[in-house]
C-alpha cells in the first residue's frame, strides 16, 4: 500500500506538514517494502490559488491509497476523493510515525475537509 504524507523534508524522519497543498514535500511510502520517494511541493507554495487541487494531482500520479496531513480544505478533499484516495486529517509528529500509526489502525479516514478554503492549508 502506498502511504503519501505531507511533509516538511524529504525523509521518513522528517515532521509532518500540517498542510496539504502547500506542503514542502510529500513523502510516499510503499509498506510493501519500506522503500519510499519524495516529492518536492515548492510550486505549490508558490501558487496563487489551486495549490490543493495541483497537489492531489501528485499523490494520486504517484500512486497513493491514503493521504495523511493535518490539515485538508474543501477542493483538494474533493480533488483526492475523486482520485480514490483516502484523507487523514489530524496528523503530527514524524512522517515515520503517522504511516506506523494508519497501519496499526490508530488513525481514522476523514468524511470531509477539516478546514474551509484559502486558509493555506488546503
Amino acid at each position: 500500500m502506498k502511504i503519501a504524507v505531507t511533509s516538511t523534508g524529504r525523509e521518513p524522519s522528517s515532521e509532518v506538514d500540517p498542510r496539504f497543498g502547500r506542503a514542502a514535500w510529500f513523502v510516499v511510502v510503499e509498506t510493501d517494502d519500506g522503500s519510499f520517494e519524495a516529492i518536492d511541493n515548492a510550486d505549490g507554495g508558490r501558487a496563487s490559488s489551486g495549490a490543493g487541487v495541483q497537489a492531489a494531482q501528485k499523490i494520486a500520479a504517484a500512486g497513493a491509497e491514503y493521504l495523511l496531513t493535518g490539515h485538508c480544505g474543501p477542493n483538494a478533499y474533493r480533488a483526492l476523493e475523486a482520485a480514490g484516495i483516502k484523507v487523514v486529517v489530524g496528523v503530527a509528529g514524524r512522517v515515520e510515525e503517522a504511516v506506523a500509526r494508519l497501519k496499526s489502525g490508530e488513525l481514522s479516514v476523514a468524511d470531509g475537509a477539516d478546514v474551509g478554503g484559502h486558509h493555506g492549508l488546503g
